[in-house]
């Protein structure tokens, strides 16, 4: 049985749509998925980049697209009061409601990592950051961990390390034998993976991603 991991974040839209789409990509083949809850702002700031809803053109068109996507999915996704937002809480209650590290279970289940989301993107338009929300949802989830405790915030900072370490630039992004698929739109590309398109099996792979060097934009 092959593995997924998946990489991801519930400030991310496009993590939420990747998520619910992810069955259906996978449907028919027999295949294990282990959820990496991460800190997107991590990425960024470790590799200098903005996220979308940073720049306001860019935002706009985000929104609107996620949420034709959401349509195209068949549900309605709906804003938080504010957005972005700080989501340490709730990634912290990912890792809390799972084992320590190293233990059996120590990855947060699918169904913990739907609730998150659920929290976010159909929250009817409440901020996802309320402490009120937040009590109620760490309540109905009944972590293992506490979620506040130093425990909690190292393995979410090495799980952010560690996916920064192997290549991870963004969410949702999810690896299949060593390759990573980044985005909900790559879902075609890596089922096509796990079908055993033989574009993975020669050099395509590699070829694409060769360094064509060129110019430099100055910062």
């Amino acid at each position: 049985m092959k593995t997924i991991t998946c990489y991801l974040d519930p400030i991310s839209p496009y993590a939420a749509l990747g998520f619910r789409a992810l069955p259906q990509a996978l449907q028919g083949h027999s295949v294990a998925v282990v959820y990496r809850p991460i800190l997107f702002a991590g990425l960024l700031n470790a590799l200098g980049h903005q996220g979308p809803a940073e720049i306001a053109p860019k935002r706009a068109w985000t929104y609107r697209q996620v949420a034709w996507l959401a349509h195209r999915q068949g549900w309605t996704l709906q804003m938080p009061a504010a957005h972005p937002f700080n989501p340490l809480a709730l990634l912290r209650l990912a890792w809390a409601c799972a084992a320590p590290a190293g233990e059996p279970g120590d990855t947060p289940a699918r169904w913990v990592v739907e609730q998150l989301f659920q929290h976010v993107w159909q929250g009817e338009g409440q901020a996802a950051d309320d402490p009120a929300r937040l009590a109620a949802l760490t309540e109905r989830l009944a972590p293992r961990q506490d979620p506040a405790g130093e425990a909690v915030r190292q393995r979410l900072r090495a799980e952010t390390d560690a996916a920064l370490a192997h290549g991870v630039f963004g969410v949702p992004s999810f690896e299949l034998d060593g390759r990573l698929f980044w985005g909900q739109d790559a879902l075609p590309m890596l089922r096509a993976a796990l079908d055993g398109d033989p574009w993975f099996a020669g050099a395509a792979w590699d070829d694409a991603a060769r360094p064509r060097p060129g110019v430099q934009r100055r910062r």
